[in-house]
C-alpha cells in the first residue's frame, strides 16, 4: 500500500490539478444529432442556469448535479445533456442518436426535438449562438444531397477534416428555426476522436460569436474616438495661440476630454481583450480540426480568415486608437501644464524682484530713520547732560552747562551711532 506523505498541501492543489481534466470530450458514435445553444448571461443568470438544470433533473427523478461544478453531463433518457458554465456565457449541448438510414428528402430531426420545449424556453440569458449538428456516416450521403436538403448552396463551406477521415459541411447561415447548421460525414473515426472533433466544431462556432461581441463596441468606440480626436486637434491648435487668460479654460477642457477618453477606454478594454482571446481560440480550434481542401470548396479556415479579419482588425484598430489618443491627451496635458507652470514661475520671479526692490527702499528708509534716531537720542542725552552740568556747577563743576553740552554732543552722538550699528549687525547676522 503506497504511503501518503505528510506534506503541507496547497489549498487549491486538487482544483488546479483537475483543471486539465475539465470539460473533457466524450466518446461519440455515428449517427448522431446534436443541438448546441450558447446563452449570454450575467452572474445572476449563470447561477440561475444551474438551478434550471436541477429543475429538469428533478422532473425526471434524476440525481442533482454538484452545486459547485462548472460543467455537467448526463443521459436523461431520450437525449443526453451537457451543461458548461463559462465566464460570460453558459453553453447547453443536447445529443441523441439517429436511426441508421440513408439521408432522405428532409434533414433528420434535430436533437432539440426531444427536449421539453417549455423547459427549453426558460433558459436564462440571451441566445448568442444556436447550432444543429448532424454526424452521419460518410457513406450515408453525398455532398450534393447534403447541400440540397440541409444547407444553402450560395454560402456553402466544406472541407476534409481529421486528416481526411471526415468531411465537414456548413453554410454559416441562420435558418428559419433560428439555428445554424453543420453536417459532419464521419468515416473510420474512433468514438473518442469523433468526440474531440465535434467538441472543436462546437467551440469554433461558440468562440466565433463571442469574439464578435467586440465589434459593436469597436464601432461605437470609433465614433467617440473620432469626436475626441477632433476636440484634441482643436485644443492643440488653440494652445499655440492662447494667452495667459485663456490657459485655465483650455486646461479645463483638456481635463474633461481626458476623463471622457479614459472612461471610454475603461468601459471597452475588457471587451476588446476578451475578443482578442476568443479570436485566438477560434484560430487554435480551426488548426485542431486539421482541414484539407475539397475540390472546388472553400475551407472553414479560409472562410474565417476572410470574413473575421475585418472584424478582428476593427477591434484591434479601436484598441490602438484608444491607446494612442490617451497618450496624446497626456502629452498635450503635460505640455499645457508645463507652460502654465513656467508662466507661474515667471510671475513669481517678477514678484520676488518687486519685493527685493521694496526691501531696498525699506532699508534706505530704515537707514534714514536710524540717522534721525541717532540725532534724537543724542539730543535727549545731551539735554540730560546739560541739566546735570547745571546742577553740578553749584558744587564746583568748572564748566558751564553750555560748554559741557557742547563737549558731550560728539561723544554722545558717536556712542549712540556705534550702539545702533552694532545692534543692526547682530540682528542681520542672527
Amino acid at each position: 500500500m503506497p504511503l501518503k506523505h505528510p506534506l503541507n498541501q496547497h489549498p487549491q492543489r486538487a482544483a488546479l490539478h483537475n483543471e486539465i481534466h475539465a470539460r473533457p470530450p466524450q466518446a461519440l458514435t455515428v449517427p448522431l444529432a446534436i443541438s448546441h445553444v450558447v446563452m449570454l448571461c450575467d452572474a445572476r443568470q449563470r447561477e440561475a442556469s444551474r438551478a434550471h438544470v436541477a429543475v429538469l433533473l428533478r422532473d425526471l427523478h434524476l440525481p442533482m448535479p454538484d452545486p459547485q461544478s462548472s460543467h455537467f453531463r448526463m443521459d436523461v433518457g431520450q437525449f443526453h445533456i451537457r451543461w458548461e458554465l463559462h465566464t460570460e456565457f453558459v453553453s447547453w449541448t443536447f445529443m441523441r442518436p439517429l436511426a441508421t438510414q440513408p439521408l432522405g428528402e428532409q434533414a433528420p430531426a434535430p436533437a432539440l426535438a426531444a427536449v421539453p420545449q417549455d423547459w427549453l424556453a426558460g433558459l436564462p440569458g440571451q441566445c448568442l449562438s444556436s447550432l444543429h449538428v448532424w454526424v452521419l456516416p460518410l457513406e450515408a450521403a453525398s455532398s450534393a444531397t447534403v447541400v440540397k436538403h440541409m444547407l444553402l448552396e450560395d454560402t456553402l463551406v466544406a472541407s476534409s477534416v481529421a486528416g481526411g477521415e471526415a468531411e465537414l459541411y456548413t453554410d454559416f447561415a441562420i435558418h428559419a428555426d433560428g439555428f445554424s447548421r453543420m453536417v459532419l460525414l464521419a468515416g473510420d473515426l474512433s468514438p473518442r476522436r469523433l468526440g474531440r472533433l465535434v467538441q472543436r466544431l462546437l467551440e469554433i462556432e461558440t468562440y466565433r460569436m463571442a469574439a464578435l461581441l467586440g465589434l459593436p463596441a469597436a464601432r461605437e468606440a470609433t465614433q467617440v474616438l473620432s469626436s475626441a480626436e477632433r476636440e484634441l486637434a482643436e485644443l492643440a491648435s488653440a494652445i499655440r495661440s492662447a494667452t495667459r487668460n485663456d490657459e485655465p479654460l483650455l486646461l479645463d477642457r483638456l481635463t474633461k476630454l481626458a476623463g471622457e477618453v479614459e472612461s471610454q477606454h475603461a468601459a471597452t478594454h475588457s471587451r476588446f481583450s476578451a475578443s482578442v482571446a476568443y479570436f485566438e481560440l477560434v484560430d487554435k480550434r480551426i488548426a485542431d480540426i486539421n482541414e484539407s481542401v475539397l475540390p472546388g470548396m472553400q475551407t472553414v479556415g479560409e472562410f474565417m480568415d476572410r470574413r473575421l479579419t475585418p472584424a478582428r482588425s476593427t477591434c484591434e484598430w479601436a484598441t490602438r486608437r484608444q491607446d494612442a489618443l490617451s497618450q496624446r491627451v497626456s502629452r498635450i496635458s503635460s505640455l499645457l501644464r508645463t507652460r502654465v507652470e513656467i508662466e507661474q514661475q515667471q510671475s513669481s520671479q517678477a514678484l520676488l524682484a518687486t519685493m527685493n526692490s521694496r526691501q531696498d527702499l525699506q532699508l534706505k528708509l530704515q537707514s534714514t530713520v536710524e540717522g534721525l534716531s541717532v540725532a534724537a537720542i543724542t539730543y535727549y542725552i545731551v539735554g540730560l547732560v546739560s541739566y546735570l552740568a547745571k546742577g553740578a556747577s553749584k558744587v564746583g563743576w568748572p564748566w558751564s552747562a553750555e560748554s559741557t553740552a557742547a563737549v558731550a554732543i560728539p561723544l554722545v552722538g558717536l556712542g549712540v551711532w556705534w550702539s545702533l550699528r552694532r545692534l543692526h549687525q547682530q540682528f542681520f547676522k542672527g
